[in-house]
């Protein structure tokens, strides 16, 4: 941090405990259907938080609810920040309501504005990140909030920052509102891919088959959820799924013995198709790539394949818009939509000879290939983006020039 000796004129380094004084919430007891029946009482929640002004809850709370747990009424205009899970996450209360215990608010502010400590807080996310704690969930508490220290500087000065900081962000804003239109458009582009490569049998009148014909193999994975370890084997979530490949930037380990115990049914193999067949990211398949040793986590299946069908044949063609609209009609649930093994193995899928296969699927990868280039170029574009949010905001903070 900065010290005080570098600052403007006027700009002062003081402890939080004089600027800001912290509030949390708390949780109604859920088993007490009176406290969450009709209630009208906005009750926010970390997921609520929208790094920005937030003007409406996913649950309320009756006035009983209120009453009989920590959780108190705050106004609108008041700072908020996460300290559980997301952490850092902030908002600024639009509408008079109450929150969760996950939830800091600012109680009273001295000598600094809401907007001013928003961007603020905004700044200082990093920082509480790296002093959370905690286990599968890392947190914060308002002793680690009020051991900061903030830099204030004049009133007008404060207005003048936040300002410049809108004006700025504002810019910034549009950039990366054409870097997702163009992520869109190239999702799109890819369907439309995929689309054009598999009409081309439905022309042909190519035969179809069903899909569990001719795999050798259609697993589902196990129903348990596994217990997760700092270091250990490999073991795949639907969270790295991605259209064509595994993303495992973020990778999850289980024990020896939890692993040996996953792989009973079927041990996973380099070249098997996975397909996820539950929830948000429902009927995405991608493929094990060479040299990986894993175990399956929950909401997926895995398909391995004959001689007489390529892998990569079996993952496009579940990625493309035929089965997406087949699965819309199989689908099951509403609290978790989702498809079984059973669902699958009925799905038809057309089967030319495998040159035919190699072809196509050397087209389409030709294909996607300049989409995947584009899609790095635009990912890179928008970390850069945030990277700048950060810069910008130290540089105001710090009393440079923007």
């Amino acid at each position: 941090m900065i010290k005080e000796k570098n600052l403007p004129n006027g700009w002062a380094i003081k402890p939080m405990t004089e600027v800001v004084t912290w509030g949390s919430g708390g949780t109604p007891k859920a088993t007490e259907s009176q406290y969450y029946d009709n209630g009208d009482i906005p009750w926010l929640i970390i997921g609520d938080l929208n790094d920005g002004v937030v003007t409406e809850s996913q649950s309320k709370i009756t006035e009983l609810g209120l009453k009989n747990s920590s959780a108190k009424i705050i106004p609108a205009g008041t700072l908020l920040v996460a300290m559980y899970g997301s952490i850092g996450k902030l908002g600024i209360t639009g509408i008079e309501c109450c929150t969760n215990q996950a939830i800091a608010f600012a109680k009273e502010l001295r000598g600094v504005s809401t907007k001013y400590m928003f961007y603020y807080m905004a700044m200082m996310k990093s920082k509480l990140i790296s002093m959370g704690k905690g286990g599968t969930q890392n947190n914060i508490s308002q002793t680690i909030l009020k051991s900061l220290n903030v830099i204030v500087p004049p009133p007008e000065v404060q207005d003048n920052l936040v300002f410049r900081i809108e004006e700025l962000f504002s810019e910034l804003d549009k950039a990366v509102e054409t870097l997702q239109t163009t992520k869109q458009q190239l999702a799109v582009y890819r369907q439309a891919v995929l689309k054009e490569a598999f009409e081309t049998f439905k022309r042909k009148s190519v035969p179809e088959r069903h899909i569990a014909d001719i795999c050798d193999y259609i697993v589902d994975c196990p129903h348990s959820t596994p217990k997760w370890v700092e270091e250990g084997k490999l073991c795949l979530r639907t969270t790295n799924f991605r259209k064509g490949f595994l993303d495992l930037s973020k990778p999850n380990y289980v024990s020896n013995s939890t692993f040996e115990n996953r792989i009973t049914r079927l041990r996973p193999m380099p070249g098997d198709v996975l397909y996820s067949r539950e929830g948000a990211i429902l009927g995405i398949a991608c493929i094990i790539p060479k040299g990986l040793e894993v175990c399956l986590g929950q909401r997926m299946m895995l398909l391995r394949t004959g001689q007489n069908l390529n892998n990569k044949f079996l993952m496009h063609y579940l990625n493309s818009p035929f089965l997406n609209s087949v699965i819309t009609e199989n689908i099951g649930g509403s609290a978790s939509p989702h498809i079984n093994v059973g669902d699958i193995k009925k799905f038809l899928i057309p089967v030319p000879d495998i040159n035919e296969q190699d072809q196509t699927v050397q087209i389409i990868e030709s294909r996607l290939s300049v989409c995947e280039s584009i899609e790095q170029t635009v990912d890179t574009a928008l970390a850069q983006a945030d990277a700048m949010r950060q810069s910008i905001l130290k540089q105001v903070f710090e009393g440079g020039v923007v």
